[in-house]
């Protein structure tokens, strides 16, 4: 594969469009990050480099022996925060085509390289050896919308380099130190002789210095993870589950001064803080691994609510692309719903009860701000773009209020069944208003407008309406819909229309404006794709939702069990492969968190531990064959289980205070 240059340039330049990902590897322990081509050289161009803080600390670094860059042979990732490039060189007096020197480098995202050189000839290779290294600390932001940054002027700083700028400054050295250091040219030099079928390595640090630093993430610390596996007929499922491990670990992220309150960072390498929906809807999914990340991320989330004035209870957010036929949506009453339901979750599994009563006030806060809404509105509208009352968040506002009534009534707080009362109106309401009417059986419309007339184009949306919460006595909430629409809905989640092969279509194949690479217009959504598979599931559509496990598990195998956020939803085929975005996070908070969310869900565990009690529901149909999950979270203590080839679920590990339900 050519290896282009390095970028040049004298100014902040715009590029056509934003550089593309979806060829990159992306190496993640945030705050860092490592960004690299799959030649595995550091050129300059694009995203390729090494960030901290959104900071690139080297947009450069290309490797030459003997005069020439190594050539390609392998390039893959190794584990959520490193990266291995395998290249050879041939010609350098060896017989014959064969590869005389093979050269390997490790790349970590906490910023260092190691630069191994194997000697496969027979006799002394004697070599020279270059790094010509640039920095340009230029914000990720900028690099992401396409601009071209100058690359610094070096300085030698002991055995490496150093470069400064008002963000401040980063040093690398080198073990061993090289022969010669040249800044004008920002290149180390070694002159190396290895023996025959010997080996020597160079070893890359980087150190930086940030001044002011952008509000950024600390690094995550100790992961707040259980050890979870899982072994059974299909490897795939401890496939999934261990890379979802490894990129949840990566994207953990804490905010400066704030110890112990761990959240996951939406995804790399866009959006690398805190963005409230994502990480409140990924740290639910996760739940089976345990409550530590529930609560740094509802604190996290806790300190950006509105605590007075009309918006009071209100959790800001950015908007996000809604597709071809609505407007922007907002997150902000994504996030301000989720708070309460994952609270109420998080108490069911075991979150300490201090943590609990610590964030009551504010899960109150929120639907206090529900309530309000829909006084004025009838339901939750984005007053921000157009007064849109869109499917989904009906789905969230039902859920937060029958899981906040559940909450209030298990810490006596008042205010429980008048929730219920709400939350039982609100239902009639939606099954009048929410559902357009055909002759295939009908559907719900993705959204009213401001005047209650429907938007009816079909997406992956709806999918939010089988997602209900886990209740009083581990026992699921009641849905939105009633049995007959649950299994319309069913059905059509599990059309060609929507079900692509692959996972869950954000809108459906037939629509207008249908596109496979369309962000929420009919690309693949891992998250909606996730929920849809154990929603039906739950409700009994088996059949469907085995296909979308399985169309999902195969696309996950074709990324090497790292799922982006999203993928096209081009109908799959035999041998087709399903085709990556160029502009998706991977890896995605809730992304990651869906693997553990679909691979748990087959168990089907369904814990009160306020109560003092757990039972299994699994999947029926064992779609996956016998499956064993272990080293999983609940009460704060490891938690094993085991569903048979036949569908018998069987606890094999729980805490001792806990007794087992039927």
């Amino acid at each position: 594969m050519p290896v282009p240059g390095p970028a040049r340039g004298s100014g902040s330049l715009p590029l056509a469009e934003p550089p593309a990902t979806h060829r990159t590897l992306t190496a993640v322990s945030l705050p860092g990050l490592a960004i690299s081509a799959e030649h595995g050289q550091l050129t300059g161009q694009g995203l390729e480099g090494f960030y901290s803080a959104g900071k690139r600390l080297l947009s450069l670094c290309r490797l030459r022996i003997a005069g020439r860059d190594p050539l390609p042979v392998e390039a893959r990732a190794v584990g959520a925060d490193r990266t291995r490039f395998v290249g050879v060189l041939r010609g350098l007096g060896g017989p014959g085509p064969d590869p005389d020197l093979l050269v390997e480098r490790e790349r970590h995202a906490e910023g260092s390289e190691r630069i191994i050189l194997r000697s496969t000839t027979a006799s002394t290779l004697r070599l020279v050896v270059e790094l010509t290294l640039g920095c340009d600390l230029a914000d990720l932001g900028a690099v992401a919308a396409g601009h071209r940054i100058p690359v610094l002027r070096a300085s030698v700083h002991g055995a490496g380099l150093q470069w400064s700028s008002p963000a401040g400054k980063v040093a690398l050295t080198a073990e061993p130190p090289p022969a010669d250091v040249v800044a004008a040219s920002g290149s180390l030099r070694w002159e190396l002789e290895i023996p025959a079928g010997g080996r020597r390595s160079i070893e890359l640090r980087l150190r930086p210095e940030l001044l002011g630093g952008a509000r950024s993430v600390a690094r995550g610390g100790t992961p707040v993870f259980t050890a979870a596996d899982a072994a059974g007929d299909d490897p795939r499922a401890a496939a999934l589950l261990r890379a979802s491990l490894g990129d949840l670990n990566a994207l953990l992220a804490r905010e400066p001064g704030e110890a112990g309150e761990a959240y996951l960072a939406a995804g790399a390498p866009w959006r690398c803080g805190l963005a409230p929906a994502e990480a409140l809807a990924a740290a639910r999914m996760a739940l089976p691994l345990g409550t530590r990340l529930a609560a740094g991320t509802l604190r996290a989330v806790a300190r950006t609510q509105v605590l007075q004035g009309a918006e009071q209870g209100r959790i800001p957010g950015p908007l996000r692309d809604a597709g071809p036929h609505l407007p922007p949506g907002s997150t902000s009453a994504e996030a301000t719903l989720l708070f309460p339901a994952l609270l109420a979750e998080a108490w069911r599994w075991g979150l300490d009860a201090s943590v609990v009563d610590e964030l009551a006030p504010a899960a109150e806060s929120c639907l206090g701000w529900l309530r309000r809404e829909t006084e004025r509105h009838v339901y939750v509208r984005d007053r921000e773009t157009g007064g849109m009352a869109r499917v989904e968040t009906q789905a969230h506002a039902y859920r937060a209020a029958l899981l906040g009534a559940g909450l209030r009534d298990g810490l006596n707080r008042p205010g429980g069944e008048e929730l219920r009362d709400w939350a039982a109106e609100f239902a009639d309401r939606f099954r009048a208003d929410f559902w357009c009417d055909d002759p295939s059986g009908g559907r719900p419309p993705a959204a009213l407008d401001a005047t209650r007339r429907p938007v009816p184009q079909l997406g992956s949306a709806v999918a939010h309406l089988l997602d209900t919460g886990l209740g009083a006595a581990g026992q699921l909430a009641p849905s939105l819909l009633d049995s007959t629409r649950t299994g319309q809905v069913a059905r059509l989640l599990g059309s060609p229309v929507m079900d692509s092969g692959w996972g869950l279509r954000s809108l459906g194949a037939k629509e207008h404006g249908y596109s496979p690479f369309g962000h929420r217009g009919g690309a693949v959504r891992v998250h909606e794709t996730a929920i849809a598979v154990t929603g039906l599931a739950a409700a009994g559509h088996e059949k469907e939702s085995h296909a979308l496990l399985r169309g999902l598990l195969a696309a996950a195998e074709t990324f090497e069990y790292r799922l982006p956020e999203m993928f096209a939803g081009e109908q799959r085929t035999e041998g087709s492969r399903p085709w990556p975005h160029p502009a998706a996070c991977r890896p995605a908070a809730v992304a990651a968190a869906a693997g553990v969310h679909v691979i748990a869900g087959l168990v089907g565990i369904r814990p009160d531990v306020p109560e003092g009690s757990v039972a299994l529901r699994p999947v029926r149909g064992a779609p996956l064959g016998e499956l064993g999950l272990t080293g999983l979270g609940v009460a704060g203590e490891s938690f094993s289980a085991r569903v048979t080839r036949l569908g018998l679920a069987m606890v094999e590990e729980a805490p001792e205070r806990l007794q087992l339900r039927a």
